[in-house]
C-alpha cells in the first residue's frame, strides 16, 4: 500500500514550480537598521542578478524584515529591468568606459579562449548575461551595489552596429 502512494505516503508538497527560464544569483545581504523612538528596526536588502545565459540580465534591490522576502522582492525588481545585451561571437562589441557616482568601470571585448576577466559585480553579471569572453577593470568604489549598476549602465550602452 506504500508503494501505491509513493514515498512520501499521498502528501503533497504544495504546488509544482516550472522551472524558470532565468538563473538568479545573490550579489549581496546586508542587515539595515533605521533608528525609531522604541529602539532599532532591522531590516534586510538583497541585491540580486538574474539573467538567461543568452543575452539577457537585470538587476534588482529588495527590502523585507526576512531574508528569504528579500530576495524575492529583489528578484521580481530584476526581472521588470531586464536588459538585451549585444553579443557578438560570445563578447561584446566594442569597448565602453562608465563613471556612476565614485564607480569608474572599463569593459572591452576579448577573443575566443579569454574567458571573463572580471571580478565582483561585474563578472556574475557577465555571467548571467551570456557573456563568454570579456576584459574589465573597476575603479574607485569597492561598493558592489555602485559597481553592479555602474556595469549595467556600461552594458546599455553597448550597441551592435560599431
Amino acid at each position: 500500500m506504500a508503494q501505491e502512494r509513493g514515498q512520501f505516503g499521498g502528501r503533497s508538497r504544495g504546488p509544482r514550480r516550472e522551472p524558470s527560464e532565468y538563473e538568479e544569483e545573490v550579489l549581496q545581504i546586508d542587515r539595515v537598521t533605521r533608528v525609531v523612538k522604541g529602539g532599532r528596526r532591522l531590516r534586510f536588502r538583497a541585491t540580486v542578478v538574474v539573467g538567461n545565459r543568452n543575452g539577457k540580465v537585470g538587476i534588482g534591490i529588495g527590502k523585507s524584515t526576512e531574508v528569504v522576502g528579500a530576495i524575492q522582492k529583489a528578484i521580481h525588481q530584476a526581472k521588470k529591468d531586464m536588459l538585451v545585451v549585444p553579443l557578438k561571437n560570445g563578447t561584446i562589441p566594442h569597448e565602453v568606459r562608465v563613471k556612476y557616482k565614485s564607480a569608474k568601470i572599463f569593459i572591452l571585448p576579448a577573443g575566443p579562449g579569454t574567458g571573463i576577466i572580471a571580478g565582483g559585480a561585474v563578472r556574475k553579471i557577465a555571467e548571467l548575461a551570456g557573456i563568454k569572453n570579456i576584459l574589465s577593470k573597476m575603479f574607485g568604489a569597492r561598493n558592489r551595489i555602485t559597481n553592479a549598476t555602474a556595469t549595467m549602465i556600461a552594458l546599455r550602452q553597448l550597441n551592435q552596429f560599431k
